[in-house]
């Protein structure tokens, strides 16, 4: 079974709205991981709009599963990174402005840059994952500058209203898959996935793990966070 790892930024969203202390992503954390989720994803953002650098720190401290840390591709995070040492980092693409991540990165045109983040990183002993396109120059690109894992950007697949549409982002996702586990890249998955579009997604054996957070956020809101990873837990046995 493909495992699951929980994106707690939209807690931390909430509690950052009102500037107080609840909700706590860290209570959240807890639960989630109590539900049978074999993960935590937190986003730290440069303008720092929802997870704040203390609670990656005590995030750390108290995780007893997967931490994925998801950060930009520059060497101040890569540093705080290094002190905080996340069982793994996702470097993602991050615009100021947008509201949630858009689009994965360009690994075949910054591979210098890509290149020397991940030597830090792995330098200190932390695997990385590069968040990119189910493109297969982007998967041959992630392989060349050592990159353990590449996350799978299903954006176009979880938006498409057409079938045909549909179809040929799951097409192009599972060859880019194919394509990673050959070059011995693990696959990871995830944006935009939820309780109704992941399941197909399943049918894919080199996808290891799926990181979602807005779905089951937005449905812990009517059946608590506890039965909202269970239920998606389920969708992926």
């Amino acid at each position: 079974m493909a495992r699951l790892g929980v994106n707690i930024d939209h807690v931390a969203t909430l509690r950052q709205a009102r500037g107080g202390t609840e909700p706590d992503p860290l209570a959240a954390a807890v639960l989630v991981e109590l539900a049978g989720a074999d993960g935590l994803v937190v986003h730290l953002r440069e303008d720092r709009r929802h997870i704040q650098d203390k609670d990656l720190q005590l995030l750390r401290e108290i995780a007893r599963t997967k931490l994925d840390l998801e950060m930009a591709a520059d060497e101040a995070m890569a540093k705080l990174a290094l002190s905080v040492k996340p069982d793994l980092v996702t470097l993602v693409p991050e615009k100021r402005q947008e509201l949630t991540t858009e689009g994965g990165l360009d690994v075949a045109g910054q591979r210098d840059r890509m290149q020397s983040i991940i030597t830090m990183l792995h330098d200190g002993g932390i695997p990385v994952s590069v968040f990119i396109e189910p493109d297969l120059n982007q998967v041959k690109a992630a392989h060349k500058i050592s990159a353990d894992f590449v996350e799978l950007h299903t954006g176009r697949y979880a938006n498409a209203t057409r079938s045909k549409e549909a179809d040929a982002e799951f097409e192009a996702i599972t060859q880019a898959a194919k394509l990673a586990y050959k070059l011995g890249i693990g696959v990871n998955a995830g944006h935009g996935l939820n309780y109704r579009n992941v399941k197909r997604l399943t049918h894919i054996p080199e996808i290891v793990e799926y990181n979602i957070g807005h779905s089951i956020i937005a449905r812990a809101v009517l059946v608590g966070l506890t039965q909202a990873v269970k239920e998606m837990k389920a969708l992926l046995s």
